[in-house]
């Protein structure tokens, strides 16, 4: 399989969703002995419902997991913007936490996609080139 920066960022954003479904981590040696109570309709009127969880695929998990290494040798603030676009935060948002212009934030954002699908598909990248030239080397522009 070759590895493009798309197919880069659909695997982060698919990561990022498997994240937010993971069930929340309960503390161990606490249980609780009270019968769980069971509401009336009156009672729920005013109530919000509660929020269904699907929880993930072990294939899925499997993948997040593996996906989380990617990241491990990027710069701090492209790895930033990597998993802030993946959990699918706005570029304004992102532009304030990392105090980049947009345009400059963008380039960040698709210069780490190109080098994770280097890494991925087995190719040294050369710290001599400008982010420009790996984006165009990668053929990311087109986006």
């Amino acid at each position: 399989m070759k590895w493009t920066p798309s197919l880069v960022e659909e695997r982060l954003a698919e990561a990022a969703s498997v994240l937010k479904r993971l069930p929340e981590p309960r503390r161990q040696g606490y249980f609780n002995v009270w019968p769980e109570i069971i509401h009336s309709f009156a009672d729920k009127v005013g109530q919000e419902p509660r929020p269904m969880r699907v929880v993930p695929s072990p294939a899925a998990i499997s993948r997040m997991e593996e996906t989380l290494t990617w990241t491990v040798g990027l710069d701090p603030i492209d790895g930033k913007i990597v998993w802030l676009r993946a959990y699918g935060e706005r570029w304004k948002t992102i532009c304030w936490t990392v105090g980049l212009q947009r345009s400059a934030a963008h380039e960040h954002w698709l210069y780490a996609l190109c080098v994770i699908a280097f890494r991925l598909n087995g190719r040294r990248l050369n710290r001599t080139l400008s982010k420009r030239k790996v984006i165009e080397l990668a053929g990311a522009s087109q986006r």
